[in-house]
């Protein structure tokens, strides 16, 4: 195979279909869109909060912006913080043509060459997203927040808004870090400064009140190739930031408000939980082999504390040991949860209200959540039934499962790629998987990964290991290892 002729984006397409997917919306949903237009932000019943500051914070290249948010200080020392949601359902109704595409698929797929939207792009990047300078419809998640940290009151309701700054997270976490100068849109506005300021300090204190509780603080990192005229020229990490965190500690809160909410109004939810790890026993011996101790039964305040001490102490290879967790805590899932009953929370998170409802643009389970939530603040019936739930959270967590795999799979196409003209080079790199289907690795530079094919009898997840590049095949996204004497 020419590596020269190597399309990438159709690759992924082809990997996006052999993996259940359906890359193309069909006719009746093209026919659909082609006759929307963003919904009227004039409804009955409908908050008008267009004249607050709102301002969203994401990718510098992302376009289908679900989430802005706005923080108000209030006598007492009290914040309130507002979170809009995209009302997507004002648009994509049930049982509609878009619908059922969305139900198909359950998430915007994001290959690095190509993504592919779960909605139209003329939603999900237009009409139905919270793009900058335009009146949208959203449901709004409002909570009063203390000094300490604590929510004192929270409440779900209607409204049209206004963003009025796309900020991205790479300026912005610089300039809240102190590490750049702020964004030119910031720069130019003292209430905008201001404004994420008093965000930033809302969102470190709700970060304490979960760490307080067991709440893991895992410096989670991401690859991604740079594609340039169809040629990859480098791999880089996406490193968490303040701007980053500040967005996490906000939908983490939304989302157990939204939770709380369904419960309150006697509705059940899908519910996102992440058990304690099956690998929990693996978890210990890393710590004992950095001279620390965790207890024989699963502990989120345990390892929490452990995480803290160990990026006091060893910050630099802090990035290793989160990626061990992660890969040893294993994926979330979706679960149906009736009203009055309980499920497993969320490991990771120290959570047990836990929902997903802050990115209807890119996930069904939101989208489904906006549904339950829109008819619980109209007081009418329950627009799913108990199985029909049920059915979808058991669909999304498959379509999810094998998402991941489609964008691991792209991911390696292009690593393949890029180092295509290194095999017989040497590089350092960390165990993220041993399982009977084989034993993976990431390379610490770069960060791509790969399968030990030869002396990997031993090794398990968060050893370190000097490997060998033997082979890559770009068009299975292999890349083949052998452990180096």
């Amino acid at each position: 195979m020419s590596v020269r002729h190597f399309d990438l984006a159709e690759a992924a397409r082809q990997v996006l279909i052999d993996d259940g997917f359906q890359p193309e919306l069909p006719a009746a949903a093209r026919e659909e869109a082609a006759h929307m237009r963003a919904a009227s932000t004039s409804v009955p019943g409908v908050r008008d909060l267009r004249s607050l500051l709102w301002s969203s914070i994401d990718n510098d290249d992302s376009r289908d912006l679900d989430q802005i948010e706005v923080a108000e200080k209030l006598p007492g020392n009290l914040v309130r913080v507002r979170v809009g949601i995209a009302d997507v359902d004002a648009l994509v109704h049930r049982g509609s043509a878009i619908d059922a595409y969305a139900a198909q698929n359950t998430c915007t797929v994001y290959t690095g060459p190509r993504i592919f939207p779960m909605l139209p792009e003329s939603l999900s990047t237009d009409y139905t997203s919270l793009g900058e300078g335009v009146d949208r419809l959203a449901i709004v998640v409002e909570m009063d927040v203390d000094a300490s940290g604590a929510l004192s009151r929270a409440d779900v309701y209607r409204a049209a808004v206004h963003n009025h700054a796309k900020l991205a997270y790479d300026g912005v976490g610089a300039w809240l870090e102190g590490k750049g100068q702020a964004p030119a849109k910031v720069a130019a506005n003292v209430a905008l400064q201001d404004q994420l300021r008093v965000q930033d300090a809302v969102a470190q204190a709700l970060k304490k009140v979960r760490h307080e509780n067991g709440a893991l603080d895992l410096e989670t990192i991401e690859s991604r190739a740079v594609v340039r005229d169809g040629t990859v020229t480098s791999i880089e990490l996406t490193r968490q930031s303040r701007a980053r965190t500040l967005i996490e500690d906000f939908m983490i809160a939304a989302n157990g408000a939204m939770a709380r909410v369904l419960e309150a109004h006697d509705i059940g939810s899908l519910r996102r939980i992440v058990k304690a790890p099956e690998r929990w026993a693996r978890i210990v011996t890393l710590a004992a082999q950095s001279g620390d101790s965790l207890p024989a039964e699963p502990s989120s305040r345990a390892l929490s504390e452990f995480l803290d001490r160990r990026k006091r102490v060893a910050p630099d290879t802090f990035a290793d040991l989160s990626l061990s967790v992660v890969k040893l805590m294993g994926p979330g899932e979706y679960a149906y949860e009736k009203a009055g009953e309980s499920h497993d929370g969320h490991f990771g998170l120290a959570v047990v209200d836990y929902t997903h409802s802050t990115a209807p643009n890119r996930r069904f389970p939101d989208l489904v959540t906006q549904r339950l939530v829109k008819a619980a603040l109209a007081k009418t019936k329950c627009p799913y039934s108990d199985e029909e739930l049920a059915g979808i959270a058991s669909h999304c967590t498959q379509k999810e499962n094998d998402a991941r795999k489609v964008e691991r799979t792209t991911r390696k196409q292009a690593a393949a790629l890029f180092l295509g003209d290194r095999i017989g080079h040497e590089f350092d790199a960390i165990v993220t998987g041993a399982a009977e289907k084989g034993t993976f690795v990431r390379l610490v530079e770069p960060p791509a990964e790969g399968r030990v094919v030869h002396g990997e009898a031993g090794l398990d997840v968060g050893d370190h290991v000097r490997v060998r590049l033997v082979a890559t095949e770009p068009r299975k996204g292999f890349i083949d290892f052998v452990r180096a004497s």
